[in-house]
């Protein structure tokens, strides 16, 4: 009775073995999502999904509001004296260079400095580089967690009677459904960016 048994189970188990052979045969090995990236592969993170912020004319957005947009999420200050000032003028030139796609980009800037960052400040900010970049503009308490859910470092630094602050300096790309594909490391050149965002690009034609 075993010894049947076993030979029953043996002869389904070699039946079978083709058929797992075959299906495995035939799923094609993946493939990485990017090339020769100068920035940061974060296609497969788990975080910096979403997030529920006042623009600076009061409507709260979220990524829903942008799909059809390749994203640029930068966070910064409007009184940062360099990094922000940079990545926004290297988005303004991204922009340029990518022609006719660059109608497809959204530049949006979320405050780490809620205090001094009025929704005036912040528009004439953005008017200061593209028209067509918009300003968020979070509570204390949204900008914690938000900045929780994006892995994104901020903190003040006293100055004196005033302060500054110090915040992480990557550019978060998403794609058309409002998926984080890649971010854009501080030191890369519009030139680079244009290239990593292509391929970016590239996923929604």
């Amino acid at each position: 009775m075993n010894a049947s048994f076993s030979r029953r189970q043996l002869l389904l188990a070699m039946l079978a073995t083709p058929l797992v052979l075959s299906a495995c045969g035939d799923k094609a090995p993946k493939q990485p999502a990017f090339r020769n990236l100068e920035g940061v592969d974060m296609s497969s993170a788990d975080f910096a999904k979403d997030f529920s912020l006042l623009d600076t004319e009061g409507q709260r957005r979220t990524m829903a509001d942008y799909r059809g947009k390749i994203v640029l999420i930068f966070f910064g200050f409007t009184q940062c004296p360099d990094v922000c000032p940079t990545a926004l003028t290297r988005a303004v030139d991204i922009k340029e260079q990518l022609g006719e796609d660059g109608d497809k980009l959204q530049v949006l800037f979320i405050s780490i400095d809620p205090e001094r960052d009025t929704p005036e400040l912040l528009r004439a900010y953005m008017q200061a580089f593209d028209p067509s970049f918009v300003a968020l503009r979070p509570t204390e308490e949204e900008l914690a967690k938000t900045a929780s859910d994006f892995k994104v470092f901020y903190q003040k630094v006293p100055t004196g009677s005033s302060y500054t602050m110090d915040h992480s300096a990557l550019t978060y790309v998403y794609d058309t459904q409002g998926k984080l594909q890649i971010a854009l490391r501080h030191t890369q050149t519009a030139e680079e960016a244009v290239a990593d965002i292509g391929q970016v690009l590239a996923l929604s034609k």
